[in-house]
């Protein structure tokens, strides 16, 4: 932690974005995110959110008939005339907790820079999901869930996640668990088809699943009713997002009733009497 806050204070950005940042022009990471903005230095996700980092268990150590412990790094090696050449890779996960999350892969010779590589990646590859409750068992509040079903697909791996209701649970796999808690999703439930041993491939199917909830159109009506929030969740945005919704269903209703009725024209030449021939 001392290291870390060492770095943070003689940090001088070389980007453009960065000097911004350090200027406090930008305030909210979510203005960085929505523009769709590169970031190029791991130091600006640091100023402007409070990370948590959690490493993922996608190796095995050596057991007797391949029961061996998991581990965080994956072992591979090369075989050369010098001897074997060992490489380690490490999956590690950033999030706030509140609908920002990063993965990122890091592969180097040495377990330290193959750790910090993998958290310097995901900083940089954080992005922003939607949270919403799109259960039809219940109804909440608070966006706990995703708001409508997604695909993700790597490999020969799928994953479904669907919106489950509120005390559910995260029922996923552990790893995928671990990611999912980071984003800030409560409760969840899942479906995965393929190899799935495979830790790396069912990671990155999840994290395309999550990148689609943001690239999914969904109709200004169904904002409301599902709670959909894109990024950070406020408590006063509840609170917007139920009015918003008595005046869409109202404005609704009207124009329904106003379809509805009958023209005056009409009503007129039904109710006028039949001229009498003379």
């Amino acid at each position: 932690m001392k290291m870390e806050r060492i770095k943070e204070e003689t940090w001088i950005s070389k980007t453009e974005l960065g000097q911004k940042v350090q200027n406090k022009e930008i305030i909210d990471i979510d203005e960085i995110l929505t523009k769709g903005q590169v970031i190029l230095e791991s130091q600006i996700v640091d100023k402007l959110l409070d990370l948590e980092t959690e490493l993922l268990l996608i190796g095995q150590a050596k057991g007797k008939f391949g029961g061996g412990q998991r581990r965080v790094f994956r072992q591979t090696q090369k075989k050369t005339k010098e001897g074997n050449k060992p490489k380690f890779t490490t999956l590690a996960v950033v999030g706030d907790k509140n609908g920002h999350i990063g993965i990122g892969r890091g592969k180097a010779k040495e377990t330290v820079l193959a750790r910090e590589k993998a958290i310097r990646k995901a900083k940089l590859n954080l992005f922003v999901i939607r949270r919403g409750s799109g259960s039809w068992e219940s109804r909440s509040d608070e966006p706990h869930s995703i708001p409508f079903k997604v695909e993700g697909k790597c490999g020969s791996v799928t994953i479904k996640l669907m919106p489950a209701p509120k005390g559910t649970g995260l029922c996923i796999e552990k790893e995928c668990a671990k990611i999912l808690q980071l984003a800030g999703v409560q409760d969840i439930w899942s479906k995965t088809y393929g190899q799935t041993k495979n830790k790396i491939n069912l990671i990155n199917a999840l994290e395309s699943a999550l990148r689609k909830l943001s690239k999914t159109k969904v109709q200004p009506k169904y904002v409301a009713k599902l709670l959909i929030v894109e990024g950070s969740y406020k408590p006063e945005q509840g609170a917007v997002t139920e009015i918003t919704e008595e005046v869409l269903t109202v404005e609704n209703v009207e124009e329904k009733k106003e379809r509805g009725k009958p023209s005056r024209l009409k009503k007129e030449s039904k109710t006028k009497p039949a001229q009498k021939k003379e």
